[in-house]
């Protein structure tokens, strides 16, 4: 079947272990089934899986990828839950301590068939075609768990998004627009400044700047390069919710400002299944669509895997099987 895998590791040119080529068929084992997948998203996890990180060349090859749209063995459209729990855990499974993403240790969702738990499918509404499905499972969640879940952010507050053009965060501009916050971003250029205004942001400053005032939360996923920004950017009591560092683990910690100011640090991890059914019922609920910069065919996956490595997103790239 066709997939877009990862054959070696190169974690100064990662693309040179990229393959887009033929993969065996899944074998369901007892209690896991096949998706026929119809479309599936790219994110940074997949770049970092061609790093190594996360991905031991022991494992290799592995199908990338972990979020997918399809159909379940008898015909029904599913979204595919990216967060594959250890055997006998109940409870949040992002606490889990032995959890794995697909394409980390199970093959990924970047193939014609994708093979995953049973208890990891969630029905796909209706509204939502396949391709704004597959942006769910990671980047909105990501986002819908950090400004709810971990922020606990209520409507009239002031958050600002480090950064304003990726998968993330043009989910988080437009849910947290959505429920009536007041969301500000950073953004390097112009022309990603208007795109986050464009998605309901109500304000968009260059990095680093100076802020009208300071505000209740950050959303940080940027780390070294924004993090004493984000830190400064806080009023008294606020929270910086992280679930990334694409720039690198942050500079000094700035700890005198954080326990004078009593602000506090929260890290966030993905989302679990009833929060993916949640953040789909809102989306339903709200009109709200994601943001796709690119729609490719799975044959032409180098393509967007070039983009997100040169920073060429606005929103999420997702190919179509």
């Amino acid at each position: 079947m066709l997939s877009a895998y990862a054959a070696s590791i190169d974690p100064e040119n990662p693309l040179s272990g990229l393959v887009v080529g033929d993969r065996p068929e899944p074998e369901p084992s007892q209690g896991w089934v096949t998706v026929d997948v119809r479309a599936a998203a790219l994110n940074h996890h997949d770049l970092w899986s061609l790093r190594g990180i996360g991905l031991p060349a022991e494992r290799l090859p592995m199908i990338l990828g972990c979020d997918a749209a399809g159909l379940d063995p008898d015909g029904n459209e599913v979204l595919v839950h990216a967060v594959i729990g250890s055997e006998g855990w109940t409870g949040d499974e992002t606490l889990d301590p032995k959890r794995s993403l697909l394409s980390e240790r199970h093959q990924g969702a970047l193939a014609q068939k994708v093979m995953v738990p049973r208890r990891n499918l969630v029905p796909k509404p209706p509204e939502l075609s396949f391709e704004q499905a597959a942006c769910l499972p990671t980047a909105w969640l990501t986002a819908y768990r950090m400004l709810f879940t971990r922020g606990r952010l209520t409507p009239g507050q002031t958050v600002l998004v480090q950064g304003s053009s990726g998968g993330v965060a043009t989910a988080l501009v437009k849910l947290g627009s959505s429920v009536g916050l007041r969301v500000w971003t950073t953004g390097r250029t112009e022309e990603k400044r208007a795109l986050a205004l464009s998605l309901g942001a109500d304000a968009t400053f260059e990095p680093g700047a100076r802020l009208p005032e300071r505000v209740d939360a950050v959303m940080e996923t940027v780390g070294a390069a924004t993090w004493s920004h984000s830190v400064k950017s806080l009023k008294q009591g606020g929270v910086i919710v992280i679930s990334g560092a694409t720039s690198g683990d942050a500079p000094p910690a700035e700890l005198t400002r954080i326990f004078f100011l009593q602000l506090s640090v929260v890290g966030s991890t993905m989302g679990t299944r009833d929060e993916l059914e949640r953040l789909m019922r809102l989306m339903v609920q709200r009109q709200i669509e994601p943001t796709i910069s690119q729609t490719l065919p799975l044959s032409e996956a180098q393509a967007g895997f070039e983009a997100m490595l040169e920073g060429q997103t606005g929103g999420k790239i997702v190919f179509t099987v």
